[in-house]
């Protein structure tokens, strides 16, 4: 169905954008397109009216939803560092490690909370003469031979759609031991290559029916829940 566009209208009074999306002009009810054009309400399907109002419902409340997780967040770390602060004032001394990371826990053992700092790391042009040694050396073992070494390089060399280097797989190949000066030579490169471009901290929450019980994660995030 094509829609057939208003006519510019002559009031210079400006609309009223309802809860709904629904932009009031006097006493005409408009959509507004991805265009910017105003669209009476009586020409737009009902299917798509449908659509708007649960978009809008849905993100309304995730609105809400996430500056909640953004305010508790942020008195959960206001919390755990005033607890910090006082201890280290009463003995004179740091709960966390020199990362700052810290596990609190109840007094019966049920519930936990661990604060971690993680370093955010990138690679540096290192990286690329480490798999050019890599290369040579998968290059001149014998055919067929160590095939996994081939596809754990393969894996962490594939950069992902955001352009970034596979850290973890690449963290892998230096715990693979292997002899060939060309491979150690690869690994010292790696080595080299990392760089620390600052820090995140991260908050969990754990808790269990009892101390001998397995712990179980207090999910916050709608990917884990």
């Amino acid at each position: 169905m094509t829609m057939q566009q208003p006519e510019t209208m002559s009031t210079t009074e400006p609309p009223v954008v309802t809860s709904s999306g629904v932009e009031v002009v006097g006493s005409d009810r408009y959509y507004r397109d991805a265009k910017g054009c105003l669209i009476p309400e009586n020409l737009v399907p009902a299917k798509d009216r449908l659509v708007d109002d649960v978009v809008r419902k849905i993100v309304g409340y995730a609105d809400d939803i996430s500056a909640q997780v953004a305010r508790f967040k942020g008195h959960t770390f206001d919390d755990v560092n005033t607890t910090l602060d006082l201890i280290a004032d009463k003995y004179g001394a740091k709960l966390g490690g020199s990362k700052g990371n810290v596990t609190l826990m109840s007094i019966d053992g049920t519930l936990k909370v661990q604060v971690a700092v993680a370093d955010q790391l990138t690679f540096g042009p290192e990286l690329q003469a480490a798999k050019s040694l890599i290369d040579e050396c998968i290059a001149s073992w014998s055919e067929g031979s160590r095939d996994e070494i081939r596809a754990l390089v393969n894996h962490a060399f594939q950069v992902d759609r955001e352009g970034k280097i596979n850290r973890t797989a690449i963290f892998q190949l230096r715990r693979v031991q292997i002899e060939d000066e060309r491979w150690q030579q690869a690994m010292t490169a790696i080595g080299d290559a990392i760089r620390v471009v600052g820090s995140k901290e991260y908050v969990r929450f754990y808790k269990r029916s009892s101390a001998t019980d397995g712990w179980k994660a207090v999910t916050v995030d709608l990917a884990s829940a």
